[in-house]
């Protein structure tokens, strides 16, 4: 069965998601190192763990669908993956994926601590489900 890896890229952690068929599910919450190079370095060590065949990575494009400087620094980043990646690296709009990952954590009564702890790899899940499902 296919495996992709989604990517929700932020500055402070990377959240991660795994697509197995067409099904999305969070998978793990990256902690950014010193440097994008030991970031990129654990994305690697996951593809390999999960197999992964392709990597989704979320571009925030703004709300009007220009592209800002946050987007403008991931596609940066995306640049740099797909250099340091063996597997192919594509970009996603991934608006309001952080923004639904916390309305559905909070449905579930999820006290803010621990959606913290837990939103950037739900964040990756609905970004990643929104592409499998374009598909």
């Amino acid at each position: 069965m296919e495996r992709t890896l989604g990517l929700d890229l932020g500055s402070k952690r990377i959240g991660v998601a795994l697509g197995t068929g067409s099904v999305a599910t969070p998978y793990e919450v990256i902690d950014r190192g010193p440097d994008h190079a030991a970031d990129h370095r654990r994305i690697a060590e996951v593809v390999a763990e999960t197999g992964a065949t392709l990597v989704v990575v979320g571009l925030p494009y703004s709300l009007d669908g220009s592209r800002g400087r946050a987007a403008q620094l991931v596609e940066a980043e995306i640049a740099e993956l797909r250099a340091a990646l063996e597997t192919p690296v594509e970009a996603w709009d991934e608006r309001f994926s952080t923004v639904t990952a916390h309305q559905s954590l909070m449905e579930q009564r999820m006290k803010a601590d621990a959606r913290r702890r837990v939103v950037d790899k739900v964040a990756a899940a609905v970004l990643l489900q929104s592409w499998l499902d374009a598909r």
